[in-house]
Order: structure tokens, then sequence, then C-alpha cells
């Protein structure tokens, strides 16, 4: 029988067990669903749909997409208090931040 990650990890050192569970936190800071990120920003779909203007089960449908207009996405987040950037990294060329589509024209 295999051991659980629970066991491997109270047998490491405390500063070792402190920097996996660091290294953790930051990967999962990094990418987020749309639902994990509101819930991180402890907001309910009700409040979301509130502040969207749009209904719960708009929110609950944005949730479980996986293909939307960015400007459903940057409403979305913005609704949260944040700002969507969007970047294209390219090889041997360093990130570009693509300016708001609104921007453009």
């Amino acid at each position: 029988m295999g051991r659980t990650l629970t066991k491997a990890m109270t047998k490491l050192p405390a500063k070792r067990r402190a920097r996996v569970q660091s290294r953790a936190n930051e990967l999962i800071a990094e990418e987020l669903s749309l639902q994990e990120l509101r819930r991180s920003m402890q907001r309910t779909q009700v409040e979301m749909a509130k502040s969207l203007k749009v209904g719960q089960d708009a929110i609950s449908r944005y949730e479980q997409r996986t293909d939307m207009f960015l400007s459903t996405l940057e409403a979305y987040v913005a609704a949260l208090g944040g700002e969507l950037d969007l970047i294209a990294r390219f090889p041997d060329r360093p990130p570009i931040r693509i300016r708001a589509l609104k921007d453009l024209g």
C-alpha cells in the first residue's frame, strides 16, 4: 500500500515542509478556474450576477465555458476588482502585452 501525501509531508523537516507548501501555493495561485478565482475573492455567483447585471445562471455558464469572448472575461475579472492583461509569448522574443481591444479602435 502506498503512502499518502499527508504522511509523506509530516515526515519532512519543518523548513522543507514550509518550502513545499509555499511552492504549492504559488503554483495554485498561477492557475485558477473562474469559479476558483471567484471563490478565492470570497464572492458568490449571485453577487457576481448583480455586478455584471446578468442572472446567476449566466455566471454559472461563464464558469463552465472553455471558450468565451475576451470582453466577457474582462468584465468578469473587473467585477472581481481586477484587470485583465493579455500577454503573447513567442520563442526568442520577450513577452508582448496586447492592448485591450477596445483601445485599438
